[in-house]
């Protein structure tokens, strides 16, 4: 049977594979499983409850307090707050869990849940999987332990957490943002409300797009996974930048003056070199995936900032910087980790913290990232594969030796195996296009001649 949680906790279509009985069974599952765990420790467990605009958010989010409630947990419902915030909220209010409703970037149809443990820190996969385990029992028949009477959980909107959450953002920074001119595209998303406010009190003159939702419309043409607006809009307002959220802003891309894409990757050797500035940089370290352009490498040699590198994905990212104590991590999709800040990835955070740089510098946006170099990168999708093979193929192994000393030390390659799918991506990167298309393409038909 296939594990319901996955990178991002459990997402499916609303309604079709995520139905309100699942969630509220998992919700259920979560409070006993992190009672057992010693999380609630002995006293009326609280939990903080958000999620995105989508419409399935709704009877969804009536689910997730049923079941919480039913379980004997005490509920803070925050409403439409982005992820990031449930995070920060069930942390700085001391509650023993929160709950985040979104699937992110993804289309409306699909939406998630995402549980957060005390401290608004993402569960371990083995917590994640007790919950699982637990909520399968039960579906199969096991009789829940329900308190009755006053044993049972109490629920209360929670309006304070909009500007709670404002005002951690604005306070953080090092500096305001007085005289600087940006868009925000909100993705119509989580972020709608968030981002334009926060940049506001800042002292940026704000414009926004896709900061109307209606329940249908989240990441609809527009956030980080469709730039276009946002760069038409900067160039139209002649704003110094432009931010763009997904649907539950965990992440932001940028735009520069003239509407160039400034991605994940330049956002972090930006942040990395303010913060090494600043001294905040801890152990001179940024932690980012092997995904990262190899431009990002190389800049932050020459910057002299150490980098470490994991598998894809924010919650590795995260996992490194909490164990080696280090203060800034992401990816190049646009998750940005200040963990002196944040417990996770931050979209508003970070598109506060690369304004800041821009107004502390008087320096464009173009001019900071170009602090890196990003060098041209080719991706392969090879279908219908044996994936398992990859590590273990001679023949396979020998065509990637050949091919890295061909493009030197201004190239790179990397073969990964698709966690789902019969499939191996390709990726190289070179100095040159033609040259990364040339090799990536005679990979690939290695890939495929060998593991097909």
């Amino acid at each position: 049977m296939a594990r319901l949680f996955g990178t991002d906790g459990v997402r499916g279509v609303a309604n079709g594979g995520l139905t309100a009985e699942m969630t509220l069974g998992l919700s259920v599952a979560a409070a006993h499983v992190l009672a057992e765990a010693g999380t609630f420790e002995g006293h009326r467990p609280v939990a903080v409850v958000g999620r995105d605009p989508r419409a399935s958010g709704e009877f969804l989010e009536a689910a997730v307090v049923a079941g919480l409630a039913s379980a004997g947990v005490d509920v803070l419902r925050v409403g439409v707050l982005p992820t990031p915030a449930v995070a920060y909220l069930t942390g700085s209010l001391g509650a023993d869990l929160g709950v985040m409703l979104s699937a992110s970037h993804n289309p409306m149809p699909d939406n998630g849940i995402k549980f957060f443990a005390r401290g608004g820190h993402k569960l371990a996969d083995e917590l994640e999987d007790r919950i699982e385990h637990t909520y399968r029992e039960h579906e199969g028949g096991r009789p829940w332990d329900r308190p009755t009477g006053a044993g049972v959980g109490r629920v209360r909107d929670y309006d304070e957490g909009f500007d709670n959450y404002v005002a951690h953002l604005v306070g953080v920074l090092p500096n305001r943002l007085d005289g600087l001119s940006v868009v925000i595209d909100g993705a119509h998303g989580a972020a709608a409300r968030v981002s334009p406010e926060a940049f506001a009190r800042a002292g940026a003159a704000v414009t926004t797009v896709g900061t109307e939702p209606d329940g249908l419309n989240i990441n609809d043409g527009c956030g980080s996974t469709h730039l276009d607006v946002l760069r038409a809009a900067v160039v139209e307002h002649g704003a110094d930048l432009g931010v763009a959220h997904d649907g539950d802003a965990d992440r932001c891309l940028a735009v520069d003056a003239e509407g160039n894409e400034i991605d994940g990757d330049q956002i972090l050797a930006v942040l990395a070199v303010a913060m090494r500035d600043a001294g905040a940089l801890r152990k001179n370290t940024v932690v980012a995936t092997v995904m990262s352009n190899l431009g990002f490498k190389l800049a932050m040699g020459r910057e002299g900032v150490e980098l470490l590198q994991t598998a894809v994905g924010d919650r590795y990212v995260l996992e490194e910087m909490k164990r080696g104590g280090y203060s800034l991590g992401g990816e190049q999709s646009g998750h940005v980790i200040a963990l002196d800040h944040a417990t996770t990835g931050d979209g508003t955070l970070t598109g506060l913290m690369l304004a800041a740089r821009v107004a502390a510098t008087g320096r464009s946006l173009a001019e900071l990232a170009g602090v890196m170099e990003r060098l041209p990168q080719v991706l392969i999708n090879v279908p219908d594969v044996d994936r398992t093979r990859v590590d273990t193929s001679a023949e396979l192994a020998a065509a990637v030796a050949e091919a890295e000393r061909e493009l030197g030390e201004t190239g790179r390659v990397l073969l990964r195996p698709s966690g789902t799918e019969p499939l191996v991506r390709v990726m190289v990167e070179a100095a040159e296009t033609e040259l990364a298309r040339s090799v990536a393409d005679r990979l690939a038909d290695v890939v495929k001649r060998v593991l097909g």
